[in-house]
């Protein structure tokens, strides 16, 4: 990883107010969580981040349980009252905590939180482990915070909305930091005192979700590990994994509080899980797009002009070796499926000349060599006349079956399969100040949203 940062732990408890951040601070919070007496598990009450919960996944996690939080990130429009769906949130969120299904901590703390896979004959493994706590926020320029993607206005403009109705942070944003000590060839003082947390101190909370994915976070009050986790941190940059629109929702929260006047305030944080990303490397995951208004036939054709295009034998059913077969082609630069109507294309070699023409020209050398930077200016743009948003292109992380399922439900629809990018390239692109487009990266393993919130009125 290529990130420098300063991150400071403030272990008096309490989050601290300045006029501007000196580094990155992860303030502790009286986290709000669910009584699990009020509910009938936490797994069923908890649901993965917003962005990535499809329509059918939406339903049944609130069938689950009347609490789940899908009912809070998600609330559902009524079309005779637009725009009251974010008051009805924050309204359920009032009765829950006036109800005690929803309870504040004591006291404030950070938390260690621990994602442990299940694996045959009763072998565990550590997927993650890290810290949640109110992060302080700093605008792009400070190089504190490194956002990493493009955002676009309308997702973050219901998350403000939906933050500004409940006065909370229903969900943590993903921040990755470096760790290791250069040379040394031992883990963080950080990642050692988090790891000490979770094998010797009594949980606060535990969940088995189907995935197979034991969450358990531990409460961590006492200043002297707060105080060496601190010393440990510091000086760093934390990059933004999940949660870009989040984090552009909580900066335009805290312009509009500082605008009216209001001052320093519970709005000059936001609810982040920090992890170090040496001791614990995500996976990055692809994310595909859907064309609705795009026939497949049409994609081939008008894609013919600028890359190699050649069939996969035995269309959408050779799925699996289509994704093999593009996966080796990522390897001498970018390659794409084109998928609809039981067909698949590989598209491979994009011509040079009309690469470069497309691409604009002040972005770095990193940025345009990006697949998703060749997928948005190039495949999208320069060759389908395509402007990469959220109305006209439609986003499915990671599986390839359910984009082209998807694609062949709407008439007319093609979908676009790629790689996942390097995590190399696109700490690179960060740390250079750039973006990279919009959904170009799906980090995992994602924390469970639900397990802690952050109330305003909590502190």
């Amino acid at each position: 990883m290529v990130l420098l940062s300063y991150v400071k732990i403030l272990p008096s408890g309490g989050e601290q107010a300045s006029p501007r951040p000196a580094g990155l601070e992860l303030a502790p919070f009286r986290g709000v969580r669910y009584a699990p007496e009020r509910v009938s598990g936490l797994a069923q009450v908890t649901s993965p981040p917003y962005d990535v919960i499809a329509q059918d996944t939406a339903q049944q996690l609130r069938d689950a349980d009347p609490h789940n939080v899908v009912r809070l990130i998600l609330p559902r429009q009524d079309p005779g009252r637009p725009g009251e769906e974010y008051h009805d949130a924050a309204r359920l969120l009032g009765d829950w905590q006036r109800e005690g299904i929803l309870v504040a901590g004591d006291r404030p703390a950070l938390y260690v939180y621990e994602q442990r896979l299940a694996g045959p004959a009763g072998r565990e493994r550590v997927l993650q482990r890290g810290l949640i706590g109110a992060v302080r926020l700093a605008p792009p320029g400070a190089r504190i915070v490194l956002p990493h993607e493009d955002v676009m206005p309308g997702p973050v403009r219901g998350r403000r909305q939906l933050m500004e109705a409940t006065q909370a942070n229903l969900e943590p944003i993903f921040l990755l930091y470096e760790g290791a000590q250069s040379g040394k060839g031992r883990s963080s003082a950080a990642t050692r005192v988090a790891g000490q947390v979770a094998a010797a101190g009594a949980p606060v909370l535990s969940a088995d979700t189907g995935d197979g994915i034991r969450h358990t976070l531990w409460a961590v009050t006492d200043p002297a590990a707060l105080a060496e986790i601190a010393a440990d941190l510091a000086p760093r940059q934390a990059l933004i994994a999940d949660g870009n629109h989040r984090y552009a929702a909580y900066l335009e929260m805290q312009a509009d509080r500082h605008a009216a006047g209001e001052g320093p305030g519970p709005w000059d944080y936001g609810l982040a899980l920090l992890v170090d990303g040496d001791a614990f490397p995500p996976e990055i995951g692809a994310i595909h797009r859907v064309l609705p208004g795009l026939p497949p036939a049409a994609a081939v054709e008008r894609a013919k002009a600028g890359f190699s295009v050649r069939a996969i034998p035995g269309g959408a059913a050779a799925l699996p070796a289509a994704l093999e077969a593009l996966a080796v082609a990522g390897q001498d630069g970018p390659a794409f499926l084109v998928a609809g109507q039981g067909q698949v294309h590989l598209l491979t070699d994009p011509d040079p000349v009309q690469l470069e023409a497309a691409m604009p020209a002040d972005r770095s050398a990193a940025w345009r060599r990006l697949s998703t930077a060749v997928l948005q200016q190039y495949l999208l743009a320069a060759l389908w006349g395509i402007q990469d948003d959220e109305q006209g292109v439609h986003v499915v992380h990671h599986d390839a079956d359910r984009a082209i399922a998807q694609a062949d439900a709407s008439p007319g629809g093609t979908a676009v399969i790629g790689n996942p990018l390097h995590a190399a390239d696109v700490y690179a692109v960060a740390a250079g100040g750039e973006r990279l487009p919009r959904k170009s990266t799906s980090f995992a393993p994602k924390p469970r949203t639900g397990l802690i919130l952050r109330s305003f009125a909590a502190g």
